[in-house]
């Protein structure tokens, strides 16, 4: 069955149980919260997802570039105490300033350690459609299968045709969460070109409109395939971005 989660960013604590209020509000088919981990927020995405519990299902976002492989998992006990069992990890950028420490884990070696050390929570990994070659990102998806992922979230797509060349690299039985997200002004379509490679199709426009009716079409695409999906909100309101489509 195709699960909706909305990414939501933990600002504050405070900001995090207002959007979590308007979630529950407007949108009901949201069953499932995913939340960045962002150091420049003191909330720790185990503790905003913790926030989302037991109304939603949550699934944190973990850096194993902060898991020091000599001291035990930081988020453990949390997780344990707020029921979560499912946990997205990415390998995560090194801090501009380099203010924070960071150690040499990438993502299959920190997925490696999930697998052995909390064996009951289900592991997700990235996957990554403009980063490196197709090749590459498969033999890479490969690796964090091997290590113990059971599923993938995807980064966020603006192409169905893109999404279908995706959904063959994965195997058959393995989760996908295919993303979304809101692209509203020429400064943010010139990020996502420029920092993270992305692709859009001739027809995108940087409007609320052309952002609704793709949601709704990667909603779509997702249950067709008996897949998930989620939402990320960027500079956008979130009822305006998805009432009446989840």
């Amino acid at each position: 069955m195709t699960r909706v989660s909305i990414e939501l960013v933990p600002r504050s604590r405070s900001g995090l149980r207002a959007e979590l209020e308007v979630v529950a509000q407007h949108l009901p088919g949201v069953d499932t919260v995913n939340v960045p981990d962002l150091s420049r927020f003191s909330t720790r995405s185990w503790q905003g997802c913790a926030f989302a519990r037991p109304r939603y299902r949550a699934i944190p976002h973990i850096r194993a570039v902060d898991l020091n492989p000599q001291a035990p998992l930081p988020m453990a006990e949390t997780l344990a105490a707020s029921g979560i069992d499912e946990v997205l990890i990415i390998t995560g950028d090194a801090p501009a300033d380099m203010s924070a420490k960071v150690y040499d884990v990438d993502a299959v070696r920190a997925i490696r350690r999930f697998r052995q050390e909390l064996p009951h929570i289900r592991v997700y990994a990235g996957l990554d459609p403009y980063r490196q070659s197709f090749a590459r990102e498969r033999d890479y998806l490969e690796r964090k299968l091997d290590a113990g992922a059971c599923g993938f979230f995807t980064q966020p797509f603006f192409d169905l045709r893109l999404m279908d060349a995706y959904a063959d690299l994965v195997p058959a039985g393995v989760e996908v969460w295919w993303g979304a997200t809101t692209v509203t002004t020429d400064a943010t379509l010139n990020y996502w070109r420029a920092r993270n490679h992305a692709v859009f199709p001739r027809a995108f426009a940087p409007t609320l409109e052309w952002n609704r009716a793709f949601a709704a079409q990667a909603l779509a695409f997702a249950r067709g395939r008996g897949q998930h999906v989620y939402f990320m909100p960027v500079k956008a309101d979130t009822r305006a971005y998805l009432e009446g489509i989840v």
